[in-house]
């Protein structure tokens, strides 16, 4: 049965490229934009990548990467007015990051921390 459903899927290929079909798609020619998954599970990955297509990406993923992304841009900036705007930012991120760590009742033990900053640690 999957012989026969991958041989028309392949047909239908074919004749779309015969035809013409994706000559003029967008994006055509350019390379793909790959992101890095790393921070997310193997087994999680392909349903991330769905929610995240359709615009469900969760506040903590997004808010976590965003503080990761300013922590990165601060080691690498050379001027100090640049700086003070980037450190008020990830301090917003942060602030926002803690409350809804709180509203989510997430547990500020040490070994936690501990276990974030060694995850956090890996992505860097």
């Amino acid at each position: 049965m999957m012989d026969i459903m991958w041989r028309i899927a392949e047909d239908k290929i074919r004749e779309a490229m015969e035809n013409g079909e994706f000559d003029n798609l967008p994006g055509f020619g350019k390379p793909l934009e790959l992101e890095d998954l790393s921070h997310i599970p193997e087994e999680l990955r392909i349903g991330y990548l769905m929610l995240k297509n359709a615009g469900y990406v969760s506040e903590e993923i997004k808010l976590k990467k965003d503080v990761m992304t300013l922590e990165d841009l601060l080691r690498c900036c050379d001027d100090e007015a640049e700086k003070e705007k980037l450190k008020k930012k990830l301090n917003e991120k942060l602030l926002r990051w803690n409350a809804l760590m709180k509203r989510r009742n997430k547990t500020n033990s040490q070994a936690l921390r501990d276990y974030q900053r060694q995850i956090d640690e890996k992505f860097r």
